[in-house]
């Protein structure tokens, strides 16, 4: 069974910082994705990343503040929140595909599975 299990969220203060790990079992993934789904708004593309780590993307909001990883020997994704902000208040979904692109898409339909999701909570 193919899972994908996030973790990390929480409530923070603005200024601070989160680090979101996503594990996966069952099977492995050559692009990862971090989607971001605030109250009221459709789920937006935060940073994706490819299996050797050469291409990643990120969501002009989050450049500079935030930083997604994996490691491919733990089956592990992680995304690096810093200098948190009250409008990156959201639940946050790790998704993941079995393609490799030579553009790593930011389309949530692109991406065949996904987690159940972590809240993160910026306070001012």
């Amino acid at each position: 069974q193919v899972q994908l299990v996030e973790s990390g969220g929480g409530l923070v203060q603005a200024g601070g910082s989160l680090r979101l790990s996503c594990a996966a079992s069952g099977r492995t993934f050559e692009t990862y994705a971090w989607f971001q789904e605030a109250p009221g708004k459709e789920r937006e593309f935060v940073a994706a990343i490819s299996r050797s780590g050469g291409l990643v993307l990120y969501a002009d909001s989050v450049k500079g503040r935030l930083t997604i990883s994996r490691d491919n020997a733990k089956n592990t994704m992680y995304l690096e929140m810093n200098t948190l902000k009250p409008e990156d208040t959201a639940v946050y979904y790790c998704a993941a595909s079995p393609f490799s692109y030579s553009v790593i898409p930011r389309t949530p339909s692109r991406y065949n599975y996904w987690g159940q999701g972590t809240q993160v909570t910026v306070s001012p």
